[in-house]
């Protein structure tokens, strides 16, 4: 028999509650506020009772520690992040889904922390929208796993003078790697999200693709994902666009049918990322901006501040507009000059191809077009020839490959050249 507790506080208020488990069952239970007793039941079916918030919120961080359930072929482990997209997703799931939030590290300093997609308050939305259906919901508390996977990363890759993509990271690997985990704990057969994305097979495997939606189209953001994974991932909004799953909400009476769109880099929490990164103690510091001869035309107070391709906020007069071409992390320097001189033809990235591609389309940020790019596999990435300029490409972006509509690679972008 294994014991467990869980608590939650909130407002000056705490719940606790305590189970006892042997097997996949609950023996005994302390647990006050709850639509019905706990003892006897699965840890499936007890993920499925509902109660006043706070009992709610201390019985799903109980049940996170011991969750499990055999295997459904029928079951599907849906990410639910709150919203309006991943409460579709559970629609078309059926019966015998079972949602799943990750909690994830929100900067506590941030002024908009409730509309970040693992925020508390997403975590309510999302296990009521199950609840409301009947439907088991559980918790994932991976707030300091995911702070030094993805949010101490971003920080260090800023102090060296790099622009990361910390959504890319996240998608990409971390949050996937721990939905898949729990999926399998759960007995699921697959995993569900409400990403913008469609599966299909390309050169005899099965590819990550762009969503029909271009619009809405998440596939860049997701390009990490290991194909090997992917028979067991289902992107049921691929093939609709934001205003069919809206309709689609409001037509099943869902609450979050109108709910906001939650935010990029959730756990800046709505802040600034220059803010958020002073506060992770990236501080003023005083430095040069220079011209391409080195000529100083100005002064700032930290390179980190600045990005390629920036153009409002370089603190420097001149004839013709100015745009921020790279950054020296080792001397603090910014160097500025005109826009041709951000073109860039030649991409390194650090990563892999998915399947052999000489040519490609490539995105070398989230919201640029696609580049036509001769490739060449190298060890450990891939180089791109580009048949014309791209601008404001950056170290620590995310290269993404493109064969049609399948991702056939993904990198970081490590080194970039005219």
């Amino acid at each position: 028999m294994i014991e467990v507790f869980g608590d939650s506080s909130r407002d000056g208020e705490l719940a606790l509650v305590r189970i006892a488990v042997e097997g996949e069952r609950i023996v005994s239970a302390d647990a006050e506020g709850l639509a019905r007793p706990l003892v006897g039941l699965t840890l499936l079916e007890a993920a499925a009772v509902p109660g006043e918030t706070l009992v709610a919120d201390a019985l799903a961080n109980a049940l996170a520690q011991v969750f499990r359930a055999a295997p459904s072929p029928s079951r599907v482990a849906v990410a639910m992040s709150g919203g309006v997209d991943s409460a579709v997703a559970l629609l078309r799931a059926g019966p015998d889904a079972i949602g799943v939030t990750l909690r994830l590290w929100l900067d506590p300093e941030g002024p908009d922390a409730a509309r970040a997609c693992c925020s508390p308050e997403a975590v309510i939305a999302a296990r009521e929208t199950c609840h409301s259906r009947g439907l088991p919901h559980v918790t994932l508390d991976l707030r300091e796993e995911f702070r030094r996977a993805v949010v101490e990363p971003f920080v260090r890759a800023y102090a060296r003078g790099e622009t990361p993509n910390p959504c890319s990271r996240c998608n990409g690997s971390f949050r996937f790697a721990e939905l898949l985990a729990f999926a399998e704990r759960a007995g699921a057969a697959r995993l569900a999200t409400g990403h913008y994305a469609r599966i299909v097979e390309h050169g005899g495997r099965l590819l990550l693709a762009r969503a029909a939606d271009d619009a809405k189209d998440q596939s860049y953001m997701l390009a990490g994902l290991d194909p090997r994974f992917l028979d067991r991932i289902w992107f049921p909004l691929g093939e609709q666009g934001k205003t069919e799953t809206r309709a689609e909400a409001a037509a099943a009476g869902l609450e979050v049918a109108q709910r906001a769109e939650s935010q990029e880099a959730c756990f800046l929490a709505g802040d600034d990322y220059r803010s958020f990164l002073e506060r992770r103690g990236l501080g003023a510091r005083p430095g040069a901006i220079v011209d391409e001869d080195g000529t100083e035309l100005g002064t700032h107070d930290g390179f980190w501040r600045f990005t390629p391709g920036q153009r409002r906020g370089l603190g420097v007069s001149a004839n013709e507009p100015r745009f921020a071409l790279r950054t020296d992390a080792a001397t603090n320097t910014v160097v500025v000059g005109p826009r041709e001189s951000l073109a860039v033809t030649r991409v390194r990235a650090a990563g892999r191809l998915y399947v052999p591609a000489g040519r490609a389309e490539v995105k070398v940020r989230y919201r640029s077009p696609a580049i036509p790019a001769t490739v060449r596999q190298e060890d450990g990435g891939f180089a791109l020839e580009l048949d014309r300029s791209a601008y404001g490409v950056a170290a620590g972006q995310t290269a993404v490959l493109y064969d049609g509509d399948a991702v056939v690679g993904a990198g970081r972008i490590t080194k970039i050249a005219p």
